[in-house]
């Protein structure tokens, strides 16, 4: 078997890259350890930026997104039991993001790659990558009882952080960079009325809380939660008792509760892999980096990643110029490192951390005083939510 670019994963990084491609007539087929349910089972983040709305509709699945997702121009910051709004269209120059969850973002690439015929290669196990370092790179899998080899000329490594891709790289030729935070989010998935028409962030003396949204019938809410915290010690009630507590007064009036329909506890972490390329390896999405949620970049990171592998990849059967594929690394990090910063900064803002104790927490109310006082200071904070600039356009296909 062959093909010009083999995909590993086909999460949303791994299917918007196949569907950019084959936009543009570059032939992929994706190789993926899990069957097409649990890929789309899996629930994850639900905020977009317009860089990412806009590589969407590139690929041609961004009407579904644009008619259902509910445009967001603002935040709400609550501390010291007040809501404080952050306007992102006024101080960002008129951008906005979009609610639009994951799952619904990999149902449209799904949907089209298959409308498409192209090639996905599900419950694939045994993967192995061959060759990176060389001309003729392969990967190797088994599926279906039978030991097969994909030849081509470059993998896309989309396979998230626990992947083949990312370990395939000799460890001398990577640097990482971790920070692993001592709490979690629990989360919450529930078929209830938002709370609020916005995103609310909760600073309190608790912990941190988000009230957030899938739709205008489905809300997800998170809770700061130790990093010991196990999910079958929290029942619905318990939950929904704790939220209360980390809300204002009017907030708690509105919250509709319901039972869960799902629940979990995502660990928090800030890592860096670079460079993110190895010879024809390209590590793209969580494969190269993590983010802690709060800043809502986990997948526009992914798809950042992913305009600038498919920009190199035109470069390179288009133009058969290198420029791409030799900038590509450079280019991610600049981008990685300006959100792993961001993610940073909001994170160690909003949440409490048990070892700074009553002056860490008078340092975060002066800083989020400050904030919402300072036009400059919620600039700042507006322009990176939003999403900072790629430092191009998607190259276009037409």
């Amino acid at each position: 078997m062959r093909t010009q670019v083999a995909i590993v994963g086909a999460g949303p990084a791994g299917l918007l890259l196949g569907q950019l491609l084959h936009t543009a007539g570059i032939d992929n087929v994706i190789v993926e350890r899990q069957n097409s349910a649990y890929v789309l089972g899996r629930i994850r983040a639900g905020v977009l930026e317009q860089t990412t709305l806009d590589l969407l509709d590139a690929a041609g699945v961004g009407h579904r997104a644009h008619a259902e997702g509910l445009p967001h121009d603002g935040i709400e910051l609550l501390f010291e039991g007040r809501r404080h709004r952050i306007d992102l269209h006024a101080l960002s120059g008129g951008k906005r993001v979009m609610v639009y969850g994951q799952t619904e973002v990999t149902r449209d690439l799904m949907e089209a790659r298959e409308a498409a015929g192209l090639l996905t290669l599900y419950e694939s196990s045994d993967v192995s990558l061959h060759g990176i370092d060389g001309t003729r790179p392969e990967v190797h899998f088994s599926r279906n009882g039978k030991r097969e080899v994909l030849q081509c000329d470059f993998i896309a490594g989309c396979d998230g952080y626990h992947g083949i891709s990312r370990q395939s790289v000799p460890e001398a030729a990577l640097r990482t960079f971790e920070r692993v935070y001592p709490f979690g989010w629990l989360g919450v998935l529930t078929d209830t009325p938002p709370v609020c028409d916005e995103l609310i962030y909760a600073n309190t003396p608790r912990g941190f809380a988000l009230c957030s949204m899938r739709s205008k019938t489905r809300s997800r809410y998170y809770l700061q939660v130790p990093s010991e915290a196990k999910v079958d010690d929290w029942s619905d009630d318990a939950f929904w008792s704790e939220l209360r507590l980390r809300l204002d007064p009017e907030a708690r009036e509105r919250l509709v509760t319901g039972p869960s329909i799902e629940k979990s506890i995502a660990p928090l972490r800030s890592f860096v892999a670079e460079p993110m390329r190895f010879g024809r390896l390209f590590l793209a999405g969580d494969a190269a980096h993590i983010v802690p949620p709060t800043g809502a970049k986990g997948l526009n990171l992914a798809a950042s990643d992913v305009g600038f592998l498919f920009d190199a990849f035109t470069d390179h059967y288009r133009e058969t110029s290198a420029a791409g594929i030799d900038h590509y690394s450079q280019r991610c990090l600049k981008r990685v490192w300006r959100a792993e910063r961001f993610s940073w900064w909001f994170t160690s803002l909003m949440h409490r951390f048990p070892e700074t104790g009553a002056f860490g927490q008078k340092i975060q109310e002066a800083e989020l005083g400050y904030l919402v006082e300072s036009r400059a200071a919620s600039t700042s904070l507006a322009e990176n939510y939003v999403g900072l600039p790629t430092g191009g356009p998607v190259r276009s296909t037409g």
